[in-house]
């Protein structure tokens, strides 16, 4: 049997050409999130999202891009508008400040395009779930009130957490045997005006539950209630036959524990009314360090305040787990708990439950509370108790630091009921050395009186999951941040007299030497395990192995067949380099059980170019025929002919950088000169100048356009420099942010210098931006590198890292440990430096770690108060990301203007020191440090960066 998918997914904006059409830039989501490098038993490994036109590994909360826009010269587009036409919408001043605006109706049109649904394929991957949707939300639903505790925000009325998009109706298509879809079945019987979430297939795929709401002003009503539809007829009722019994999705929602049983978090029958804060408090609020215990904690926001917070968060968070069948019986199961994660073992028979509990903390959020993890049967019995783990507000801020004891627990996807987990010999924390630092064990679900776990596999790294296959093979990932290392092992997990051997042994960073991922198949219980393949007439013992195939010329996606014992690689598959991007998306030939027949093969891919969207077929083996699956229109034929180049150049000091350059259509440099430009990136980390050099991404990619993408501007005749790599170097024992001034300046100077010499920017007229730590890097090169950009774009930034000052992103240093780097990197800091303007925006409500609200609120006041040329735009109910359509306009028109007043229409000289000068000033150490620029570089595009994270230590050492 298979785990129920849970659907997670951000709002799509691309156009919708019919009902029964495919969509443009489909989402093949996960339907729940996997953890890293481990293949979970029923993750749906056939499964996978869209980062902007392309398919990528499984990723939660992964945002789908837009579409349309103005501006084309061939293939039946409108002409493309003058400069001064595009930007009328921004000349009048008169009522600045008054309301929300909207962007021109160019940049508005593509915006506003309907979303396409998200698709997901049935656990036997013979039919496709169409899950629709609206588009941009209105900010009314953002202004409904929720409760911030722990560290996540609900919404008591939904008793759900807070701002959750949704699904407006569900539509089924049978995949027929020549790859074709078949008419659409509607699932039907929910009320008109349902908001669904939470879809999920059968393990059987007989059946889809998913969960409804609606009259969202009826504070009864509006709860979740859980329903099933028939996958054939698409006929849905209640799962309750109570219609008092409502939904918990506050934490884990419901899993299908066989083919007609679910196991649902409901809200408490006998839970009154909300805890009432009381008027006057019974005492201080008092925390205490009496033990001297080093507790460093991220820049974490909405954490439990007091003794009240505790009460509300248990009132929404305990659930009572009631066993409910198809055919209408119902049975409570367990005690009211805070209920985290539900996980039936692939044989059924057994439940491994997790839970928190108080005392709670004041200093973090939920993922480090006490932790309790059980087992009960599928019936309602507690088996026995794995791990009772204490509150970890103790968990080190170095990268590669853990939660002591028990964690990762999970079942062994080849096994009917083996549990295997990790526990560390470093205490967790990265800094004591030891050998080995983490080991694995399994042990039966109910082992023999006094039988002890086995130990699976002892790592000297940093565990990083496993991917299952059988007795004799397993791989064990590790790896460790500081040096960029990661390593695969092949265990035999049955056999204690075969060692385990290294795989694969290789720098994380050097993705030239990726040799791919393992493919999984799905299994009759429903868990998902690499897939062995079998040659005819050939003994020899195969798996397939699939990569993105980066190569210095871009990425060329590949799939080999691959023999373990020699390790010996044949590829049978890869993807066209001239003109196309392909990618592998699913293995489709996993109906029976035993070895997959190579001659029998069937993938599903995807294909791309820069000016042709995603399409998909199947491709069968033995002769790799391919079928042609979908048919989609061009989602934004006003670009169609847009001008997309990966391009490569130079910095200073060697290292080899690229961006994507991008040109409205019907752009012609030699005869319409040089455009204005938007420069827009996110600095990234490496640990050496080759690994930094290495091509991401590939020129052949479909250009995604998202909501608040700077891609949109080429609609308004902008050349848009987009993911320009800012690589912060710190080779051997070197920290890179203790050059990041220099580095971050070097490689602006590079991009800069290249747009420049190509023709397409007018050097007078670059602009730069960027979200999240682009925002960093925009202040940054703005106070640092005033002679290379006309005017900023920072977006939900931090400015002052003495406000983050236990760590922020890849930094574990303290602030106490690395005072003068903290301080030579906030722009903060250089606020009397900034002479060029600035546009500062920042959600009101801003969750992420270290972002907060009061960074953009402060750092505009230190400009302020030097005269700088600035604006501050908060967005009220916004978080790190922003969601709602009157804002999302806004923050595109409040960039528009910017762009027009401060690039397009920029015609003075400035005086600033010429390039020359700055790296000669440098040279010589006569800029004092506050003054140096940073390198500021990235991985790959940040086109739409509304959900990147300022701190990438969120919470990754403890999660629920």
């Amino acid at each position: 049997m298979m785990r129920m998918h849970k659907l997670y997914h951000r709002l799509t904006l691309l156009s919708l050409s019919s009902p029964l059409s495919l969509p443009s830039n489909p989402s093949l989501l996960p339907l729940l999130p996997p953890l890293p490098r481990t293949l979970r038993y029923r993750t749906a490994a056939n499964f996978t999202s869209m980062s902007t036109s392309r398919l990528s590994h499984i990723t939660p909360l992964a945002a789908v891009s837009t579409e349309d826009s103005a501006g084309g010269a061939s293939n039946g587009s409108v002409s493309p508008p003058s400069a001064a036409d595009t930007f009328n919408d921004y000349e009048d001043d008169s009522t600045l400040g008054i309301g929300y605006r909207v962007p021109p109706p160019v940049i508005r049109d593509i915006v506003d395009a309907p979303p396409v649904p998200a698709l997901s394929f049935s656990p036997h991957r013979d039919k496709i779930i169409f899950l629709k949707r609206r588009a941009l939300p209105p900010l009314t639903e953002l202004a409904r009130p929720e409760e911030k505790l722990a560290g996540i925000r609900i919404d008591g009325h939904c008793n759900s957490r807070s701002r959750m998009s949704f699904y407006t109706g569900l539509g089924i298509h049978r995949i027929l045997p020549d790859g074709t879809l078949g008419p659409e079945v509607e699932v039907h019987g929910f009320p008109e005006g349902a908001k669904i979430n939470f879809v999920s297939w059968s393990p059987d795929a007989r059946h889809l539950s998913f969960s409804v709401r609606v009259n969202e002003e009826d504070n009864n009503t509006s709860k979740l209630r859980v329903w099933i539809a028939d996958v054939e007829t698409g006929n849905a009722r209640p799962l309750f036959q109570s219609p008092d019994v409502y939904l918990n999705a506050v934490f884990e929602n419901y899993v299908w524990v066989d083919n007609s049983t679910l196991l649902v978090c409901t809200i408490p029958s006998t839970r009154g009314a909300p805890p009432k804060k009381p008027l006057v408090p019974g005492g201080p609020k008092i925390q205490t360090n009496e033990m001297k215990s080093v507790i460093q904690v991220r820049t974490y926001q909405d954490l439990l305040k007091d003794e009240y917070d505790e009460d509300l968060f248990d009132y929404y968070a305990i659930s009572q787990l009631v066993l409910a069948s198809l055919d209408g019986t119902t049975k409570n199961f367990g005690p009211p708990a805070v209920y985290t994660s539900l996980d039936p073992s692939p044989d059924e028979k057994y439940i491994m439950i997790n839970s928190l509990h108080r005392p709670y903390s004041f200093i973090a959020p939920c993922g480090i509370f006490p932790k309790k993890v059980e087992l009960w049967s599928a019936d309602g019995k507690l088996v026995r108790e794995l791990c009772d783990l204490p509150l970890a507000e103790d968990i080190p801020i170095t990268s590669n630091s853990v939660r002591k004891g028990m964690r990762s627990i999970n079942w062994r996807a080849d096994k009917p009921s083996t549990l295997y987990w990790v526990e560390t010999q470093d205490g967790g924390d990265a800094k004591v050395e030891v050998s080995p630092r983490d080991i694995i064990y399994s042990q039966p679900a109910e082992p023999l009186e006094g039988e002890l776990p086995v130990i699976l596999h002892k790592l000297d790294l940093r565990y990083g999951g496993i991917s299952w296959c059988d007795d004799s093979l397993a791989f064990v990932y590790e790896s460790w941040f500081k040096t960029r290392r990661i390593r695969t092992w092949v265990v035999s997990p049955g056999s204690q007299d075969v060692p385990p051997r290294i795989l694969f042994d290789r720098s994380s960073e050097d993705v030239y030497s990726d040799p791919g991922s393992p493919m999984v198949r799905r299994t009759q219980d429903g868990t998902y395990i690499i897939a062995k393949i079998k040659k005819r007439d050939d003994e020899g013992r195969y798996i397939l192995l699939k990569g993105s195939g980066a190569t210095p010329e871009g990425n060329i996606p590949f799939l080999d067949l691959f023999d373990i014992h020699t390790g010996n690689k044949e590829r049978i598959w890869e993807s066209d380099k001239e003109k196309y991007f392909e990618t592998v998306v699913a293995l489709m030939s996993d109906q029976e059980e035993g070895d997959l027949q190579l001659d029998k093969l069937k993938i599903l891919i995807s294909k791309e170019s820069k000016t042709e969207n995603t399409q998909y077929y199947f491709v069968s083996w033995p002769d790799a025929k391919r079928v042609k699956v979908t048919n989609f229109p061009h989602p934004y034929p006003q670009l169609a002919s847009l001008q997309k180049e990966m391009i490569r150049y130079q910095r200073k000091d060697g290292v080899q950088l690229t961006a994507t350059l991008y040109l409205p259509p019907g752009y012609n440099p030699s005869t319409d000169g040089p455009l204005p430009c938007l420069v827009w990136s996110y600095p990234g980390e490496f640990k050496s100048k080759d690994a930094a050099s290495q091509v991401r991404g590939s020129p052949n990619e479909f250009a995604g356009i998202g909501s608040t993408s700077p891609l949109l501007w080429l609609a308004q005749r902008f050349a848009i420099l987009s993911g320009p790599t800012i690589p912060i170097i710190g080779e051997g024992k070197e920290e890179a942010n203790d050059s990041y001034v220099e580095q971050l300046v070097a490689s602006a100077e590079a991009a800069v210098e290249e747009v420049i010499r190509r023709g397409v920017a007018h050097p007078k007229k670059i602009a730069v931006g960027g979200h999240s730590y682009g925002a960093f890097m925009t202040a940054n090169l703005l106070a640092h590198a005033p002679h290379l950009f006309c005017c900023g774009i920072a977006r939900s930034g931090a400015y002052n890292r003495t406000l983050t000052p236990f760590g922020f992103q890849n930094e574990d240093r303290t602030l106490w440990e690395a005072t003068n780097t903290y301080v030579e990197m906030s722009p903060f800091m250089s606020a009397n430096k900034i002479k060029k303007p600035i546009l500062l925006i920042h959600g009101e409500e801003d969750n992420n770690p270290g972002t907060l609200t009061m960074q953009s609120d402060r750092f505009f006041s230190a400009l302020k108060g030097h005269g700088a040329l600035c604006r501050l735009v908060i967005l009220p109910y916004e978080s790190h990301g922003y969601s709602s359509r009157e804002s999302i306009m806004h923050v595109l028109w409040e960039t528009g203007r910017w762009l027009h007043k401060y690039c397009v229409s920029n015609t003075s000289d400035a005086g600033e020191d010429t390039p020359d000068t700055v790296n000669e000033n440098i040279s010589k150490g006569t800029i004092d440090t506050e003054s140096k620029v940073a390198a500021a570089s990235g991985g790959g595009s940040k086109e739409d960066c509304d959900l990147e994270h300022e701190e990438s230590h969120s919470l990754p050492r403890s999660s629920l």
